[in-house]
């Protein structure tokens, strides 16, 4: 199931070439959640590394993400890790990324649909975009 985040670009890292066949780039999100503001990193793999270089530090934008978890055994020990994978970064003004001149944005993307009503309007689920299968992807895992 996909997922949406509203917020302020907090952090941009480099991208990290972690195999041969595995790149990622993470990035920070500030989201206002009531009184204190959550830090929620994304990460972004393969071809998707370059979505967030239109953007800079302070950018309000709409991450569009997949939450994804894998358990591995290490030395007899069951571990477990929790991705949210980003794969579309929009201007939260509406736009796909900002324009390169005059301060605007690009064509607005379709709209999202409303959130239930007990959830936080900056974080909501969207129905899923088909996925490729495990057996179509370059991943280590």
């Amino acid at each position: 199931m996909a997922y949406e985040a509203t917020g302020r670009l907090h952090e941009i890292f480099d991208e990290q070439q972690v195999s041969e066949k595995f790149r990622k780039r993470e990035f920070v999100l500030e989201v206002q959640d009531g009184q204190y503001p959550e830090h929620i990193k994304f990460q972004m793999v393969q071809d998707k590394t370059a979505l967030i270089d239109p953007y800079k530090i302070g950018d309000e934008v709409k991450v569009t993400f997949n939450l994804r978890g894998r358990g591995f055994n290490k030395n007899g020990q069951m571990l477990y890790f929790t991705n949210l994978e980003a794969w579309r970064i929009e201007s939260a003004a509406g736009g796909a990324a900002p324009a390169s001149s005059g301060g605007g944005y690009s064509q607005q993307a379709a709209p999202a649909p409303r959130p239930a009503a007990n959830q936080n309007p900056n974080l909501r689920a969207q129905p899923a975009a088909p996925i490729a299968s495990d057996d179509d992807n370059d991943l280590p895992f």
